[in-house]
């Protein structure tokens, strides 16, 4: 046999062994003794192997070599090629992106349409209860009865939604902004004692509230001496990424650009301002969020993102030379066929409230155990609220309309601008902006204050702090102290509520006029 063939025969299926075992088959290396014949290959050019030899090699080795006369079945090698890998990954993670995006797109679509079809059904019907609130009670009634018979569907459809509702968590503080862009108009006509006497009120109704809710969690705790355990963890939403600061940064200049070119480029100033006086909000709220600790405490993200806007709107006034105010109008058009940016961050209000029913279904163990301690405090904690606001309104003499229009200083913006709305006369700019400025002053020192008073349980701290500040004051405080988030959460929801219910009865509303005067 030449020596050739005899290499060939020899090293092809060598390839096929694994790297610790192809240098005793290399037909370049000399081999040594393998049994007591010796057997010696001088080199590649001259290697021959007799039969005898060869029968010698296979019998000693663990792998059996290749007949050469035999035919064999082909073997194909699988080589992966890092650009492929790359390539495959990529495709991957953009489908990926695409389907959570698509995912995001109908959640939030469905929870939108349900708000916006409810309160069209509520316009038409003449009912003054808040439509949201209704469409809360029927999303909880219904997550409870499939929990109760198919609890699969239940956690399905609360699986389903969770896009949205990390969506509307991560985005909230941005819908109660537009109350505070436009408080320079909401306070032009209000005389500077009577807006003295409405920061006294918020000032002293906020710890008033506060120290009522966290008592009454104490005293209520140690007479039904419930132990406490951990609650259901909660999703949080993903921090804010630099790829959507560029992105906003670029809507904001080519849409400024834009408008100052053609002013009604898009048929009216509010929908031609509405594009950067939005990214300037969202651009003032991620900027804000990224602020260290100690600075938020005095520069809420809140006040950055509405002095963004401000500062864009006085920006467009300057150069346009159509002043400041003319702006602010364009940013709060209250008018749903020609909205601005505002107007479309508020339109999320009702989402806000829908989200409630998978918050409350989420923690109803929670609820269920604590019951006594949260509902006791909520109620009580929401009727010396409204009653204390119009007695001391009263008392300092405050005008009638601001009284009413402060009344529900202590629950969410949503929910409050319903429960001014029973009322005539309430200016309900006022009414955000006093909600989104109590938040404010929770938010800042709720925790010192309950450290103080010295609360604390976890149950007591979050129910005070959602019972007095609402969301704002919730994000703050479970952001440090998560024990307390769940009862944060449900508090919050549940004064609004139950502030809502109890001011939809006439007979609440004639004693709440009778005190105000």
């Amino acid at each position: 046999m030449p020596a050739t063939s005899s290499i060939s025969a020899f090293s092809t299926p060598s390839l096929l062994l694994p790297n610790r075992h192809r240098s005793l088959f290399s037909p370049c290396q000399k081999l040594t003794k393998i049994s007591s014949k010796s057997l010696v290959a001088s080199s590649c050019r001259n290697a021959t192997f007799s039969e005898k030899s060869r029968s010698i090699l296979i019998t000693k080795s663990k792998f059996p070599l290749a007949d050469p006369n035999k035919s064999h079945p082909k073997r194909t090698a699988v080589v992966k090629s890092t650009g492929s890998e790359g390539g495959l990954t990529s495709a991957t993670t953009l489908q990926s992106t695409a389907l959570n995006l698509l995912h995001l797109a109908v959640s939030l679509g469905i929870i939108v349409a349900v708000d916006k079809l409810l309160k069209q059904a509520f316009v038409s019907a003449a009912i003054k209860f808040p439509s949201a609130l209704f469409g809360m009670f029927c999303i909880f009634t219904i997550l409870i009865a499939l929990d109760s018979t198919v609890p699969a569907a239940a956690t399905g459809l609360v699986n389903f939604f969770q896009p949205a509702l990390l969506f509307i968590q991560r985005w909230l503080p941005l819908f109660y902004v537009p109350s505070l862009v436009v408080l320079p108009l909401a306070v032009k006509d209000i005389p500077t004692a009577s807006g003295l006497k409405i920061i006294y009120i918020i000032a002293g109704g906020w710890l008033a509230s506060l120290s009522v809710a966290g008592f009454t969690a104490i005293a209520v705790r140690k007479l039904v001496n419930t132990e406490m355990i951990p609650a259901e963890p909660m999703a949080k939403p993903s921090p804010f990424s630099p790829l959507e600061l560029w992105a906003w940064s670029g809507v904001f200049l080519v849409s400024f650009v834009s408008a100052f070119l053609y002013p009604t480029i898009l048929g009216t100033n509010a929908r031609t301002c509405l594009p950067f006086l939005l990214a300037s909000t969202v651009l003032g709220y991620i900027f804000g969020s990224g602020l260290p600790t100690g600075v938020k405490k005095v520069f809420h993200p809140i006040i950055c993102c509405s002095l963004a806007a401000d500062l864009a709107a006085y920006a467009y006034g300057y150069v346009s030379k159509s002043g400041l105010d003319p702006v602010l109008g364009y940013y709060l058009t209250k008018v749903s066929s020609n909205p601005g940016a505002g107007d479309i961050l508020m339109g999320f209000l009702g989402s806000v409230i829908l989200s409630f029913a998978f918050s409350m279904f989420q923690q109803r163990k929670l609820v269920k155990r604590h019951a006594a301690e949260i509902l006791s405090s909520v109620i009580l904690s929401t009727l010396f609220s409204l009653y204390s606001t119009a007695f001391i309104g009263r008392l300092i003499g405050l005008e009638p309309s601001l009284t009413l229009s402060v009344l529900p200083r202590c629950i969410t913006v949503a929910l409050a601008l319903s429960i001014v709305s029973f009322f005539e006369g309430a200016n309900t700019s006022l009414t955000a902006a006093v909600v989104v400025v109590t938040g404010l002053v929770g938010a800042n020192f709720a925790q010192t204050v309950l450290d103080k008073l010295g609360f604390r349980d976890p149950i007591a701290r979050g129910i005070a702090t959602a019972s007095s500040a609402h969301g704002l004051g919730t994000a703050a405080l479970s952001a440090k102290e998560p024990e307390a988030l769940p009862f944060c959460a449900i508090a919050y929801a549940l004064t609004g509520i139950f502030g809502s219910v109890i001011c939809s009865v006439p007979a609440v509303r004639q004693s709440l006029l009778a005190i105000i005067g």
